[in-house]
């Protein structure tokens, strides 16, 4: 089950067709308002929705009461929650309304938020979410200079479908631009760079490949270990996993790990090696910081329960699911057909919880969005 949030600007774009080269500000939408422009930032919503709608027992969404969201969901024949928000029907909404939403939305366990606007919208969503969960915009404004949106609504949708059935899914640090529209009403272009969110792409082999677009295991994992050990923290506890993914990690900072074991490394030193259970634990007590680099293993997909059940449900927990860091070549990916990563802690109720996306690295800085089941 994948969790989406959905926030509609409705006047996203309301200035297009009257000629006003956008939509910011009080008066300019007044101005379109009197000179008869339509609201169309439901209706390119709705574009996305009914490509989402066969998807429906898949996906579960959280949304903003009437025509910022619940309304258009209504409409192409889903459900979702409700955020703790007035309804904007019968009034206008304000750039208020969508920062409300948005802080609301980050409570939410959110695996994408979906947002339709223009670059106005996006720069509301990235100044309270930023780089806090993957975001995609749906393109409703009148001027779209930012990197967050899909090139058509129903191209925001297929990324969606892909990341639902378990297609290659890149996450990536998108740009947030936005015009002067004063300065453009007088012909000049002035745009800014106001941050970077994170965005899920359609997938690609783009790392360490072959022309014939076959990756190279060997470059692949030289370039997944050698972006794990760039990242790497001082002070913090990195406990690796089994498999030959995570040794070449190991491998790459010049470390003698164990193939089928759990090592714990600090600072770039091997503090541990072949841990059990107990002694992760211990680890735990000391270091406050921590992240378990886990790979994906081959065939079957599971990610916890085949070979590191050292990893316990307690030790998950202890660790949290925000500080682990899945590894593979998109090759392993790609053979899972589409099947959901899998988590076999032995609690079933504890593998629901932790369902959803996760971030794989793929290659050099490269990651890719796909779910959890």
């Amino acid at each position: 089950m994948i969790r989406l949030g959905l926030i509609v600007n409705p006047l996203a774009g309301i200035g297009g067709s009257v000629g006003l080269k956008g939509s910011d500000g009080a008066e300019t939408i007044a101005q379109a308002l009197a000179l008869g422009a339509e609201k169309k930032a439901g209706l390119r919503t709705l574009q996305t929705l009914q490509r989402l709608a066969p998807l429906k027992d898949q996906c579960q969404f959280v949304s903003c009461p009437g025509d910022m969201g619940a309304t258009w969901l209504a409409q192409a024949g889903m459900t979702c929650s409700l955020l703790d928000l007035p309804s904007t029907d019968g009034r206008q909404s304000t750039r208020d309304d969508t920062l409300s939403a948005a802080r609301l939305m980050l409570d939410e366990a959110l695996d994408v938020l979906l947002f339709a606007g223009g670059d106005g919208t996006a720069r509301d969503i990235c100044s309270v979410v930023a780089d806090q969960l993957p975001v995609l915009g749906i393109p409703a404004g009148v001027k779209i200079h930012s990197g967050v949106y899909g090139i058509t609504p129903v191209a925001s949708a297929e990324v969606i479908c892909q990341l639902v059935n378990g297609g290659l899914v890149d996450i990536r640090e998108a740009e947030v631009r936005d015009l002067d529209e004063d300065a453009f009403r007088q012909g000049e272009v002035r745009a800014r760079h106001y941050g970077d969110m994170r965005v899920p792409m359609a997938g690609h082999f783009i790392q360490a490949v072959k022309q014939g677009g076959v990756e190279q295991e060997a470059l692949v994992l030289a370039d997944i270990a050698a972006t794990v050990q760039q990242e790497m923290d001082d002070g913090c506890l990195y406990l690796i996993g089994s498999g030959k993914t995570t040794q070449g990690i190991l491998a790459e900072m010049g470390l003698d790990g164990t193939l089928l074991g759990v090592d714990a490394v600090l600072d770039g030193q091997l503090i541990g090696r072949d841990l059990n259970e107990q002694g992760i634990l211990a680890l735990l007590d000391v270091y406050p910081q921590r992240q378990a680099v886990l790979s994906v293993m081959g065939g079957q997909g599971h990610i916890i329960g085949r070979g590191n059940q050292q990893f316990s449900r307690t030790v998950l927990t202890r660790i949290g699911r925000d500080n682990i860091l899945l590894v593979s070549t998109k090759t392993k990916i790609t053979a899972l057909a589409g099947r959901p990563l899998v988590i076999d802690s032995g609690d079933s109720q504890f593998d629901a919880h932790w369902a959803g996306t996760m971030e794989i690295l793929t290659g050099y800085q490269d990651r890719i969005l796909y779910p959890v089941g």
